[in-house]
């Protein structure tokens, strides 16, 4: 006898039974998340963490704070995040520049209009791109996006039975069987796990095969 394929809700709330809910650790605002982003690499969780904590405590995270500071002590504050600090020093002053000239230092109150055009303003920051910019709009509480991640569009996919193609075509597919089950998500993967959150209100950890 086939086994019923298991919906999404359901495979959620099996899983975060085992695992426990979960927390973000970055920073839900879009500003303080494009800090964030590029306060560690390669960016993961925890080398963004570390070098995040070593900017607030030794310059500061708001737009003046990094613009007012030298790019070398920017990316002395940002070795501890991991390589190529002196490039990730750069980008920091080109987003806090950004904020305060074009934005009058608030990027949230920047994000309206159409979601084409909010998108294309998100994009045009370094590092991000589709998946970057709906993991903003998401946690920021400014869309109830799906949000899915730039390293791993498949998996979803995968676990469904639909079938890979390439990157874009299966990072829309992705984005189709989650907003099918109408309930917005955001995925936020690392190799084989995936973050999942349901309706902006709590995470989910989902394992892949």
């Amino acid at each position: 006898m086939k086994a019923r394929k298991l919906k999404i809700p359901e495979m959620l709330d099996r899983l975060e039974a085992f695992y426990g809910p979960q927390e973000p650790s970055w920073p839900l605002d879009p500003y303080l998340f494009l800090v964030w982003w590029h306060c560690g690499y390669p960016a993961s969780d925890a080398t963004c963490q570390r070098g995040w904590d070593a900017l607030k405590s030794n310059v500061g995270v708001a737009p003046r704070d990094l613009l007012k500071k030298s790019q070398a002590g920017l990316a002395a504050a940002l070795k501890a995040g991991g390589m190529v600090p002196e490039v990730r020093a750069a980008r920091l002053q080109e987003i806090a520049g950004r904020v305060l000239n074009e934005f009058g230092g608030s990027l949230r109150d920047s994000l309206v209009g159409s979601m084409r055009d909010i998108r294309k303003l998100l994009k045009s920051f370094p590092g991000i791109a589709d998946p970057g910019a709906d993991r903003i709009l998401l946690f920021g509480d400014c869309a109830p996006v799906a949000a899915i991640p730039s390293n791993c569009p498949h998996v979803l996919v995968r676990i469904q039975g639909g079938s890979e193609q390439d990157y874009g075509k299966t990072y829309r597919e992705a984005q189709s069987l989650i907003e099918a089950e109408a309930r917005p998500v955001v995925m936020l993967a690392h190799c084989a796990e995936v973050w999942i959150m349901p309706g902006k209100r709590r995470l989910r950890i989902l394992h892949a095969p």
